[in-house]
């Protein structure tokens, strides 16, 4: 029996990772951690005023994702993170040696539209260039997998679900749902 991995939930903001990550963890069994929640308040305070964070604003938000992550190893779970760089990712997989990643991509209009419609988020749609400029993509040696965005978030979650299992071939380490 193969042991459940956590699943990070990652991509530029607006493209659904509070949305698809509970229905993530939902169809896989497991709980779900919204990677916000692990900021602090000088980060909200910051993003909210339109300026990006920087890496020293980053360094305590990722370890705080990571000790969850750890916590939750050989259990599984899903959490939420940008993880916009391969180093933040890095910093990741050194808490969290078994993490995957899934990268939410999307086309920038779709993203922008979704961002200036949802209502009562900290992060203004005017920082979403500097996510995509900061956005490494997924290298080949990373586990993890894309999944586009574009459709309802249901079939966004299936395909989520389906390329995860593919990812993990049929060894089964990606928990599975009764479903």
């Amino acid at each position: 029996m193969s042991t459940p991995h956590v699943v990070v939930v990652m991509g530029v903001a607006g493209t659904g990772k509070t949305t698809i990550g509970p229905l993530l963890a939902d169809a896989l069994g497991v709980p779900y951690a919204e990677g916000d929640d692990f900021h602090p308040p000088a980060n909200i305070a910051k993003m909210s005023a339109g300026t990006p964070l920087d890496d020293g604003d980053r360094w305590p938000w990722l370890d705080e994702i990571g000790r969850w992550a750890h916590g939750r190893a050989g259990l599984g779970g899903v959490v939420s993170s940008s993880a916009l760089k391969r180093s933040y990712r890095d910093r990741l997989r050194a808490a969290a040696p078994d993490a995957v990643f899934l990268h939410l991509t999307g086309a920038r209009e779709l993203i922008e539209r979704r961002m200036s419609e949802r209502k009562g988020h900290f992060m203004p749609t005017a920082l979403l260039d500097s996510q995509f400029a900061t956005l490494q993509p997924l290298e080949q040696d990373e586990a993890g997998v894309a999944v586009d965005v574009l459709g309802a978030p249901e079939d966004i979650t299936a395909r989520a679900v389906a390329a995860l299992r593919a990812l993990d071939g049929s060894a089964g380490a990606v928990p599975r749902s009764d479903g």
